[in-house]
């Protein structure tokens, strides 16, 4: 059996309002320009390859009054993440200690995670236990599309009915099960070693 795991929501707390709360005066303006301006359908593009700049020029001559805020949101992307899961890296340790394959398939900017000023490599070294990664940014593919699953089984060397793909994203479980994979939807990291061991029995 081999292991390919998402990063954000299994290995990282992550969640732009733990930065723009410190920011806004008000719930209500932080709410609406983390769903209206810098939104999720916004990250996503750049987690699909988008560069942070084509990004930014996108956004600000429609939001002038948000420049600063626009430009907030990916020099405090570390800031974002308020911790990790340690039960998470516990179970990593584990399946590595016994000679279980584990891979990463994240969607993630290639420039907070590879960046000359953001290395989650160098500021995370449990991400080196892995034996690959594949980061949706720096091969502009996105989960939940096939093409990126097809990447990381060929990349990977992987047979997805011998293969767990662990992911906080129902549309990324059905994308993973239309293509045979086992499969665990990891609503809450704390049972990560009780999914994990239904597959190690």
């Amino acid at each position: 059996m081999k292991f390919l795991f998402d990063l954000g929501g299994v290995f990282f707390d992550w969640d732009p309002n733990y930065f723009f709360k410190n920011i806004f005066d008000t719930e209500e303006e932080r709410e609406y320009f983390l769903t209206e301006i810098c939104s999720d359908e916004w990250n996503v593009k750049q987690d699909a390859g988008r560069t942070i700049q084509e990004a930014e020029e996108e956004l600000i001559p429609k939001f002038p009054n948000y420049t600063e805020e626009i430009k907030m949101y990916y020099k405090n992307h570390r800031n974002m993440i308020k911790g990790t899961f340690n039960e998470s890296i516990e179970v990593l340790s584990y399946l590595k200690q016994n000679k279980f394959e584990c891979y990463v398939l994240s969607n993630w900017s290639a420039e907070t995670f590879h960046g000359p000023e953001q290395n989650m490599v160098s500021d995370y070294p449990f991400l080196k236990n892995f034996d690959g990664l594949l980061i949706s940014g720096e091969d502009k593919l996105i989960k939940p599309d096939n093409a990126i699953y097809q990447l990381a089984i060929n990349r990977f060397n992987l047979t997805p009915k011998e293969t767990v793909f662990i992911d906080d994203k129902l549309e990324n479980i059905k994308a993973a099960q239309n293509l045979n994979f086992k499969t665990i939807h990891l609503v809450d990291p704390k049972n990560i070693e009780l999914e994990i061991n239904k597959f190690l029995i």
